[in-house]
């Protein structure tokens, strides 16, 4: 077993590579506040045009990212329309809440996917009694779809249809690029039918820090007031931005072999007795997986390879999630997925038949 852990927790983990780093240090670099980071306007230029849009903002997080956009399109006591697993409604705090005094409502897609015919009954009006509805997020790819990449004519029948009421559209596009690299349309594609987009340089791509929200120009002027609310001005942050140009530059087209070493690691799991891969198809660089009551839980099934050497996450009672990324190569992937074999085998060679555990003699 290797000294060094397999960590398969998230596409967050990842280091800078010497390129990265060289380029970190060589970044010129200014007072961002005052719009006098020459690398950040250069971050920004280059996010707008890859994702068709005016203008664009660099921040330090997708959840400021997102919140910001939440900000620009609703006032308080308005409602978003998302799907029930996204990452705005499970993973950010109810920041929608607050910190914009917004309401949401979740609706649950088939497998993360939502259809328009859910949503045409939803919409609130402008009724004294009610909460007004302003806005559809969605998420894509979606994390807690294991990757899934929303189909392209559902967004865009979505948004035709939102924006034919009057609603405004917001993407988070965290791991868009992932989207972008297994479909083969191009970003711009993607955010052509939303009113902003959020994306990430922190998850596939490689960047230690940031995310950037694009949008209209008059929309990312005031995206600026609320970044600064926030906390979210940073000074001389050429630094982070050069990371992420060198991402950009560098880090897209391979996230095409992340996603491989996703499919290898799925198949893998797949084989073993007592693991169910949910949901089935892995389109990216995700993989989630069941584990069987009558075995052990997610939890304790983590805790153990983490002592064998490989890191993965519960994120529920039985489901388990692995992610792979720029810091995973495919005999890493390998040896993680005879690791979480060898590991269920012996799980399942200890079990009883009511799904306790025996050591040394005694049941726990």
């Amino acid at each position: 077993m290797s000294e060094i852990p397999i960590d398969l927790r998230s596409d967050t983990v990842t280091r800078p590579t010497p390129g990265m780093r060289a380029a970190m240090a060589e970044a010129v670099v200014g007072d961002d506040v005052f719009g006098e980071d020459p690398t950040v306007c250069a971050l920004e230029d280059r996010v707008a045009a890859l994702l068709g849009k005016e203008r664009a903002i660099f921040v330090p997080s997708g959840t400021m990212s997102n919140q910001i956009g939440l900000r620009l399109h609703c006032s308080p006591g308005d409602e978003v329309i998302l799907e029930a697993d996204c990452h705005v409604f499970n993973y950010e705090q109810a920041g929608y809440a607050q910190l914009s005094g917004l309401a949401v409502r979740p609706v649950a897609g088939e497998e993360s996917v939502l259809r328009r015919e859910q949503l045409e009954g939803l919409v609130r009006g402008d009724n004294d009694h009610l909460s007004r509805t302003r806005l559809l997020c969605l998420e894509n790819t979606h994390n807690r779809g294991a990757g899934r990449v929303l189909p392209y004519d559902g967004i865009a029948d979505i948004c035709e249809w939102g924006h034919s009421i009057g609603l405004a559209t917001h993407l988070d596009g965290a791991r868009l690029w992932n989207a972008a690299v297994a479909t083969g349309i191009p970003p711009a594609d993607w955010a052509q039918h939303f009113d902003t987009v959020s994306v990430c340089f922190s998850k596939g791509l490689g960047a230690p820090v940031g995310s950037a929200l694009a949008g209209p120009k008059p929309l990312i002027k005031l995206a600026r007031r609320h970044r600064k609310l926030l906390g979210g001005g940073m000074r001389q942050a050429g630094v982070l931005a050069a990371a992420a140009l060198y991402a950009l530059e560098h880090h897209v087209n391979r996230l095409a072999l992340d996603h491989a070493h996703a499919a290898a690691l799925a198949e893998a799991i797949a084989r073993i007795d007592g693991l169910e891969l949910s949901p089935a198809r892995v389109e990216t660089n995700i993989v989630i997986f069941s584990v069987d009551p009558q075995l052990t839980t997610a939890a304790e099934l983590c805790a153990v390879l983490k002592r064998r050497g490989l890191l993965v996450l519960p994120i529920g009672q039985r489901l388990v999630r692995a992610v792979t990324h720029l810091d995973v190569d495919g005999d890493a992937v390998r040896r993680a997925g005879a690791i979480v074999e060898a590991v269920v085998e012996e799980l399942r060679a200890t079990a009883t038949p009511t799904g306790e555990r025996t050591v040394r003699g005694s049941s726990r």
